[in-house]
């Protein structure tokens, strides 16, 4: 096969940066006051200043700007409504204008070039940048945050990959899903509950309505989720050939039938994710497991925080005047406070919400902040939020993100799938307040982008691909890298875990690497130059990917 070179070219998109424009220099910035917010118009591919201060006039008139809009994406709480994305013409557009406009704008960040590897649908909300938002007023940060836009550059996903969905009743109607949809078994509504699964899943994208979902061109499949010991439902999806089942429902009741039908299902190729459960640590202490989630061959899901990057700057003051923090990045709870109401101690995360842990769980998702795409549909087009930490909604982003791994690599063996989310997800053991629930959050949190980013390099010949920034005690690894180099750094595989990577060409370890499994586990690393993939990349636009 011949070498995959990429090209920084961007089209189709809303109002969308051109090929040239994708050249052009990025930028963040940030101004003053809430109120700064310099008028446009736009005259062919250029913006032309249309406001009155007479000293932005001047400024604008010596610079070509390509876009110049307000963004949620990289702004934080206090900041939200301050920050601009802007393409220019001039690299010494940042400098020049915190020179030149020094009282109107106080901040700047160059977007650098690798960071520009991005796609975003015309509906993807208020974080959008290069895309012009023509649906709904959404915050979809949750998403900027699992790095959903850096895996669309490579795939949107495919109709022929079907995520099925076992919950309440899926839409067919609404144009985010007609034409996608087929109910293979009816099931309640609900109150919407499998509105919101699927959304987040495969809500459709780039159609200018609504929302958008991790795989929006996956096609769904909508089924019940009672028969708790023979899981009919689910085999009978499995057995037409859908290859992701998402369940978003729980139970404390284990069934060895069930288990063997996991079992028959994953022999079939298709793999099941299931949410965590929703009782709270400071009643479960890590005890209780739910099913499906906690059977072998399914992928548990739990919840982790992603907003707010620190609590330092975002605290609140409750009803009975005790500081406390919201949505903080990578914490495990909705909620922190402090020991005794003192701000100079150690912060905790408050147990009451932190949703089901487990030595079973095996990757993170946000929960707080999720559109809620239930109340959309039912309650007149509404735009709600999640407020609790539930894991209904953590599910279906792992699924999403499966599907565009199989979109991407439709040859994707069952067993891989699992060591490469985990692989490429977010570390968040350094998190001090995490270390009290150590080895019951899993590998961290999911990382869309990395992930679609690392079976990208997997499965191209002339790529890198870099393993690097955990530390796995335990789990088994099955991957194969058909890539120039496969490079391990700063990365540990340790006690029990167990990893089987089968190469084609050279494999590096670097520093910070730790190989040291006990009897349980076993390290096998072997170079097979005769390995062939058995199916082409599919990508959202080829032309950024053509061979030579």
């Amino acid at each position: 096969m011949k070498s995959i070179h990429i090209f920084f070219i961007i089209c189709c998109l809303g109002f969308s940066a051109t090929a040239q424009q994708y050249d052009k220099p990025w930028f963040y910035i940030r101004a003053a006051d809430t109120l700064i917010e310099p008028q446009f118009e736009r005259v062919g591919e250029v913006l032309k200043y249309s406001g009155t201060n007479r000293k932005m006039r001047r400024f604008f008139e010596n610079h070509t700007i390509y876009e110049f809009k307000k963004t949620y994406r990289k702004a934080t709480r206090k900041n939200l409504k301050k920050t601009f994305f802007v393409i220019a013409e001039s690299e010494s557009f940042k400098e020049e204008l915190l020179d030149g406009l020094p009282r109107l704008f106080v901040f700047g960040e160059t977007i650098l070039g690798e960071d520009k590897k991005i796609f975003e649908p015309n509906d993807y909300g208020l974080t959008s940048t290069i895309g012009e938002n023509l649906g709904e007023p959404i915050i979809l940060d949750y998403l900027d945050y699992l790095k959903a836009p850096e895996a669309w550059y490579y795939t949107v996903g495919e109709r022929d990959v079907i995520i099925g969905i076992s919950d309440g009743r899926v839409d067919t109607i609404d144009p985010d899903f007609k034409g996608k949809t087929k109910i293979i078994k009816k099931s309640s509504i609900a109150d919407g509950h499998g509105y919101s699964s699927s959304a987040n899943a495969a809500a459709q994208g780039n159609n200018a309505h609504g929302t958008v979902g991790v795989c929006y061109n996956c096609s769904v499949y909508g089924t019940s989720y009672i028969d708790l010991s023979k899981l009919s439902y689910l085999k009978e999806l499995s057995d037409m050939g859908v290859r992701i089942i998402n369940c978003s429902w729980a139970t404390t009741r284990r069934y060895d039938t069930a288990q063997e039908i996991i079992n028959e299902m994953w022999d079939n190729g298709t793999i099941v994710i299931a949410s965590s459960g929703n009782k709270k640590w400071k009643d479960t202490k890590g005890k209780v497991y739910h099913y499906p989630a906690s059977y072998d061959h399914v992928i548990s899901v739990g919840s982790v925080m992603y907003r707010n990057e620190t609590w330092h700057g975002n605290l609140k003051v409750g009803q009975t005047n005790r500081y406390y923090g919201e949505n903080i990045r990578h914490y495990l709870g909705r909620t922190m406070g402090f020991r005794n109401n003192d701000t100079l101690t150690k912060p905790i995360i408050w147990p009451i919400s932190i949703p089901t842990l487990n030595t079973d769980v095996d990757l993170l998702t946000p929960t707080v902040g999720l559109f809620r795409y239930s109340r959309y549909l039912l309650e007149d087009y509404k735009l709600m939020y999640s407020e609790y930490a539930t894991t209904s909604g953590a599910a279906p982003l792992v699924s999403g993100t499966i599907g565009l791994m199989l979109s991407l690599v439709p040859c994707l063996p069952v067993e891989e799938i699992e060591p490469i989310l985990k692989m490429a997800s977010t570390n968040i053991d350094y998190v001090e307040e995490n270390k009290p629930y150590q080895g019951r959050y899993g590998a961290g949190a999911l990382s869309t982008g990395n992930t679609i980013k690392l079976l990208y390099d997997l499965y191209t010949e002339d790529a890198t691909s870099t393993i690097q920034n955990q530390d796995f005690s335990r789990w088994k690894f099955t991957v194969r890298s058909f890539s120039e180099r496969t490079v391990i750094k700063n990365q540990k595989f340790r006690d029990s875990s167990q990893l089987k990577l089968k190469a084609k060409n050279k494999v590096v370890i670097q520093s910070g690497t730790v190989l040291k499994p006990n009897k349980e586990g076993y390290i096998r690393i072997t170079i097979a130059p005769e390995l062939k993939r058995d199916c082409d990349l599919r990508f959202r636009d080829p032309s950024l990917f053509e061979e030579e």
